[in-house]
């Protein structure tokens, strides 16, 4: 598959995920939910992985493993306690400031070259994800309000997807991404294991509706099993600053269901924010070639054009 079209039907999972988990979470415990996203997701890819498994060496396990405690275990707890106290349509445009980390560690880390013209549009674009953030603050007064605490917390979700990026970039040129896939799952399933235990000591399966299978069911298939493959395979194909720009294809999926679903609309600090996080694109990417539909299309007429030129 085209890596470009791999990221993009990534980005619209993920972009949806947003409402559907908020959803989700009004019938069922958040750690519960991740727990059982990731573990039978993590079961999915087990045919896949048997035929060709490699042997990994220490060194390799113990960087597989924390690159799964960031992008799984500390992305999706923070995702899920943040859903739980603001907005869902916040988490896709904050989880937009990756590119700016991104940019720097992928300089830093990986040796990418710098661009004075992205590195200005990241900022721009990082000032507009601080609107969304503090905008309970503008509102009400309350730097403790809980909206400010879950955007807060979509924030460290996002540093830890900033994380297993970079390292996935390294991981992927040594090890086989259904088998790095399927060991991230079970890693994070393990670590949310406890805390599912505590919750559901006062919370039964009995108690599921069709909210909360949807979670699960939209979780397991789509949300892990195609789109963390998805991406992974991506990142076999592109440069790091490449890939976390297609994070803002998020936003639009999650405005499109978020009404519908969970009776939420964008403020005017929402649509400030979005403007400035947009206009921080167009000045990073002012070339049209770095769209992404363009990219698409460029490689879909000329297969053999490298996509990291």
């Amino acid at each position: 598959m085209n890596p470009i079209l791999a990221l993009i039907i990534t980005n619209v999972i993920w972009g949806a995920a947003s409402p559907i988990f908020k959803l989700a979470l009004t019938d069922i415990p958040p750690f519960t939910l991740a727990f059982i996203r990731f573990f039978f997701a993590a079961l999915i890819f087990i045919p896949f992985i048997i035929p060709r498994w490699q042997k990994l060496s220490v060194k390799d396990w113990f960087s597989v493993i924390v690159s799964g405690f960031f992008g799984i275990t500390i992305n999706i707890a923070f995702y899920f306690l943040g859903l739980e106290k603001t907005q869902s349509i916040n988490a896709p445009i904050i989880a937009s400031s990756a590119p700016v980390f991104i940019y720097f560690t992928s300089i830093v880390f990986l040796k990418e070259s710098a661009s004075r013209r992205m590195f200005w549009g990241m900022i721009v674009s990082f000032i507009g994800v601080l609107v969304i953030i503090l905008s309970p603050v503008i509102i009400s007064g309350d730097w403790l309000a809980g909206s400010v605490v879950g955007n807060a917390f979509f924030l460290l979700a996002t540093l830890g997807y900033v994380v297993q990026t970079v390292m996935n970039k390294d991981l992927v040129q040594r090890v086989d991404i259904y088998q790095l896939t399927a060991i991230q799952f079970l890693a994070g399933a393990i670590t949310f294991f406890p805390f599912m235990l505590t919750e559901i000591s006062h919370w039964s399966f009995s108690q599921l509706n069709l909210a909360g299978w949807s979670g699960i069911i939209f979780g397991v298939f789509f949300s892990s099993a195609l789109a963390y493959f998805l991406f992974n395979y991506s990142m076999e194909k592109l440069r790091a600053q490449e890939a976390g720009i297609f994070t803002y294809i998020d936003p639009v999926a999650a405005i499109i269901l978020a009404a519908p679903l969970v009776g939420e609309y964008p403020n005017r600090y929402f649509f400030l924010g979005s403007l400035l996080v947009f206009g921080g694109i167009f000045l990073a990417e002012k070339r049209i070639h770095w769209h992404p539909l363009h990219r698409l299309k460029m490689l879909t007429n000329n297969p053999i054009l490298p996509i990291n030129n």
